[in-house]
């Protein structure tokens, strides 16, 4: 909006009154396209910006993304009021239960003490807590075949006629 106020002159009105003024007045069932409104708003207004055709676009999807405007088959019209809202992308969030929010409110005077998320963080001015004393290590009993459990170890071959320097 700031780019908008240095770009126009000082008798010409801001651009979105401009907009509606021009969906008002061509009242057309289909919408208005860009072009119609550019139309009117340069046979309306004697002197326009050089580039009155970039700010009428930005002001256009800017009046869309608002919500003040809808656009049908590349046509520009003012929201029916009876209409019901769009809703936006996504999974809607949950409705709130008002017994929920009862409790997160006692929760946070103090009346009772609510425990967060996830694992509960160390207290600093706890003790050490103390050292585990290892077991001593039982050999355990050779299975049936003899053989240790597990995976054998990998052996580096040694080659034969290298000599280390």
């Amino acid at each position: 909006m700031a780019d908008q106020e240095f770009s126009r002159l000082p008798s010409l009105p801001p651009y979105t009154t401009m907009i509606f003024a021009a969906i008002d007045a061509l009242k057309e069932k289909e919408g208005s396209s860009e072009s119609s409104i550019s139309n009117y708003i340069e046979s309306t207004c004697e002197f326009l910006p050089d580039e009155h055709a970039n700010i009428l676009s930005d002001m256009l999807n800017k009046l869309v993304d608002s919500g003040e405007l809808v656009v049908l088959n590349d046509n520009y019209m003012r929201p029916d009021p009876t209409a019901p809202l769009k809703r936006g992308r996504g999974r809607p969030p949950k409705p709130k239960d008002p017994a929920v929010l009862e409790t997160r409110i006692q929760a946070q005077t103090g009346s009772e003490i609510k425990r967060g998320r996830g694992r509960p963080k160390k207290d600093p001015n706890a003790p050490p807590a103390p050292k585990k004393v290892k077991a001593a290590a039982v050999p355990a009993a050779p299975s049936k075949t003899g053989r240790p459990r597990g995976r054998p170890r990998k052996v580096q071959p040694e080659f034969a006629g290298v000599e280390a320097n």
